[in-house]
């Protein structure tokens, strides 16, 4: 089993930041992928930014410029720097990884989703 809790969402203003953090934990040998998606009322969830095992990043061309997403292996975290928010941008914000358990099954996990709002 493998747990995904987010952390640092929250309101703020438009132009504000925010820095979103999410730790894996559980029988895990390794992780292979992460990312951050987000889920706006009334739409479906969408791909924010992903990050590979190697530091390799993609992020929609919506959030380009303005946010950043990283990881510490050692610490199974990735991070989601959010600056110049939008009112636009608020949505839950869910944490995804591909994780390779210690039994060796391959999992897609996903935490529990942490709201991020912004005032215009």
């Amino acid at each position: 089993q493998v747990q995904l809790v987010e952390s640092g969402g929250g309101l703020v203003q438009a132009g504000g930041s925010l820095r979103l953090s999410c730790l894996a934990s559980g029988s895990i040998y390794s992780i292979n992928h992460m990312g951050w998606y987000r889920q706006a009322p009334g739409k479906q969830r969408e791909l924010v930014a992903r990050i590979t095992s190697g530091g390799n990043t993609n992020l929609v061309d919506a959030v380009k410029g303005r946010f950043t997403i990283s990881r510490d292996n050692a610490k199974n975290t990735v991070y989601l720097q959010m600056n110049s928010l939008k009112p636009e941008d608020t949505a839950i914000y869910y944490c995804n990884a591909n994780v390779v358990e210690t039994s060796g099954r391959i999992m897609g996990s996903w935490g529990q989703g942490t709201q991020v709002t912004v005032s215009s």
